[in-house]
């Protein structure tokens, strides 16, 4: 029996002491890396980010670009600078925008729409990926019909109790899940996922994350080392643990084969390899960043978040190298899942 077909069998109590077992780190990311090479081989996905705004109308303990925070230099990009962002992106390779931003309602469903529209009018083969946060339902029909066709919504933990430590009382799981639920029953292709090491979790928690993940069936799981950020009521707790990440994003490898895995700026923020340690351990997805310089420091969703004063094509690049060096190789196509 493999060793994948094993952890499909464990227990609560098994995942969980596998999760805290830092002796099991290099075995799973072994054994995860297989998987993903029987799936993907040694391609890496590259997806433009855009960060589009930092405006949130969320309070949320842990984020940089909570509406509290009264120090974040606040900014929204036009139309046209987003528009340039992809014209640029698209000249280096990418064939996936995600656009990402706080939960800003000045941009109205009409104004995402438009500009969706008028991406995927301009760049017909690219995909179109929103990561927006709460909205509803009707809302994310009309991005749908605009042409966006992939979301990411990190659901961030599935334990109710654990989820009011980290938000304010204006905020619930209950409705985080519907939207995740929403968005599949649309037809989008869905990603969530969740922090490890946040303030209050437990093992117990991030098995939670899990089987709540095996209830979703996301096509894409996102997942990061907590970071602390100083202008948060969280700003004295640790940040997360490398290599509890890493052993995170094996479980999530050897449990959802398919799964389309970003090793994210966040491992590179707390190691220099971080995101190449990421990718074998699993992860066959990278994000470098598309937004203007100007506006990237100021996207601060926790502190010392690398690549802030590259422009695109340096960090198109940069990536490109250490994909490289760490045995695998970016490539330019969409990266659609690959299903069962």
């Amino acid at each position: 029996m493999s060793f994948q077909t094993q952890i499909l069998r464990y227990t609560d109590q098994e995942l969980a002491s596998l999760i805290e077992d830092e002796t099991a780190t290099e075995a799973l990311g072994k054994e995860a890396d297989k998987v993903r090479r029987a799936n993907y081989g040694n391609e890496v996905y590259v997806r433009g980010l855009i960060e589009f705004s930092n405006y949130c109308k969320n309070d949320c303990y842990y984020c940089g670009i909570r509406k509290g925070n009264r120090k974040a230099d606040r900014y929204r990009l036009s139309f046209d600078d987003i528009l340039s962002c992809c014209e640029e992106g698209f000249a280096l390779g990418f064939r996936t925008f995600v656009l990402q931003g706080g939960e800003d309602p000045w941009y109205t469903d009409e104004k995402v729409c438009q500009i969706v529209s008028a991406i995927k009018e301009r760049f017909p083969e690219c995909a179109v990926t929103l990561s927006i946060g709460e909205k509803s339902k009707e809302s994310y029909q009309a991005y749908f019909n605009a042409g966006a066709e992939r979301y990411l919504l990190r659901h961030e933990t599935a334990e109710p109790e654990h989820y009011q430590k980290l938000h304010p009382d204006s905020m619930s799981l209950e409705n985080r899940k519907r939207c995740l639920f929403d968005l599949k029953e649309i037809g989008y292709q869905v990603g969530s996922g969740f922090m490890v090491g946040s303030p209050y979790q437990t093992a117990e928690n991030l098995v939670s994350d899990l089987r709540f993940l095996q209830e979703l069936q996301p096509d894409m799981i996102g997942i990061g080392p907590y970071i602390t950020h100083q202008d948060t009521p969280f700003a004295n707790f640790p940040s997360g643990s490398l290599t509890k990440t890493l052993r995170m994003v094996s479980i999530l490898r050897l449990l959802f084969p398919y799964a389309l895995i970003p090793s994210t700026t966040a491992l590179g923020t707390i190691h220099p390899e971080g995101r190449e340690l990421g990718l074998k351990a699993g992860g066959n997805v990278v994000m470098p960043n598309l937004s203007p310089v100007s506006v990237r420091k100021k996207y601060e969703l926790y502190e010392n978040k690398i690549c802030t004063g590259e422009e695109a094509a340096q960090c198109r690049g940069c990536l490109e190298a250490r994909v490289k060096k760490a045995g695998y190789q970016i490539v330019t196509a969409r990266g659609d899942v690959k299903k069962h």
